[in-house]
């Protein structure tokens, strides 16, 4: 499979050519699991801030305008959800629409791969920029009290699959008060792509654990839903809250058809969303470029 083939690659070639090994931490040394996931070290605690978006940049994009909102924002650590590199995720595409806008924070950005990283065989443009801030095609960090997941919609996913069976064992080897997680296709959308069913192993497994957040792109809109299960029920007391954030520069997206417990919806303003990571809980905002008003924003106790 081409996903197994990249990450048998990545490991050959070791990942002190990443620069990984260079990477000093004042908490405990980084610890990889190679060509299964990986596991990144921890960030400073306190109540840090992350912030992000996915469908960033290509020519004509709003990229710029939403690499100066995180800027302003100064963040703690940065998520890019996907897609990251209009057309084809080419090491050019990269180099020449994300490198200038996105990329002055690519030292604090935990990316995630989207469907049009991976036009680009392996989407070698992705590793290859990222380097060792995309340390395997999914894995995990920490940041003070919580754990996140960059998780990986366009390799194997299904409930069988290696990423799923590392996710659950991770889940289980590094409890945390809080948990959330990233990758690029929705579960659920209202916007033009739709709910995506095979999604849903990873809210199995997440929701097993009782992870409070999960965040997407792919739909060039914001969206926040209500705590839900990973059969779209609303739950207060145990569901996942799901943010669609396909804002950080490509073209807007309609909303052909409204999910339940779609909550907010917005297609018309670019922006990122602002995480403010508590010890037992989040506040959110959806953050707008310069010139623009929408905003969004609230509050959630952890599970």
């Amino acid at each position: 499979m081409p996903h197994l083939r990249w990450l048998v690659r990545l490991s050959a070639l070791g990942f002190a050519a990443l620069g990984i090994a260079a990477i000093a931490t004042t908490a405990t040394a980084r610890q990889f699991v190679v060509d299964k996931g990986s596991t990144k070290s921890s960030v400073s605690a306190g109540d840090p801030i992350i912030a992000g978006a996915g469908d960033i940049a290509t020519s004509g994009s709003k990229d710029a305008a939403t690499a100066a909102t995180l800027t302003a924002l100064n963040p703690t650590a940065v998520f890019a959800l996907g897609d990251n590199a209009y057309p084809d995720g080419t090491a050019a595409n990269y180099q020449n629409f994300y490198g200038p806008t996105w990329g002055q924070h690519k030292a604090k950005t935990n990316p995630t791969p989207g469907n049009h990283d991976y036009h680009t065989s392996g989407a070698s443009g992705y590793f290859s920029y990222f380097g060792a801030r995309a340390p395997a095609a999914y894995y995990a960090w920490s940041i003070g009290a919580w754990r996140f997941y960059s998780l990986n919609s366009e390799i194997a996913h299904d409930a069988g699959s290696a990423q799923i069976s590392w996710l659950k064992r991770d889940l289980a080897a590094n409890p945390k008060a809080c948990v959330g997680a990233y990758w690029h296709k929705p579960l659920f959308s209202s916007g033009r792509h739709g709910n995506n069913s095979s999604m849903r192993p990873f809210w199995d497994a997440l929701y097993a654990a009782n992870a409070d957040l999960v965040l997407a792109g792919h739909d060039h809109t914001y969206e926040r839903f209500a705590p839900q299960t990973p059969a779209g029920q609303r739950d207060t007391a145990r569901g996942i809250r799901e943010f669609v954030v396909g804002t950080g520069g490509a073209s807007l997206y309609p909303f052909p058809i409204v999910r339940p417990n779609s909550e907010v919806r917005n297609n018309t303003a670019w922006g990122v969303l602002k995480l403010t990571l508590h010890a037992s809980a989040f506040d959110w905002k959806f953050q707008p470029i310069s010139g623009q008003s929408f905003t969004d924003s609230g509050s959630q106790s952890c599970h």
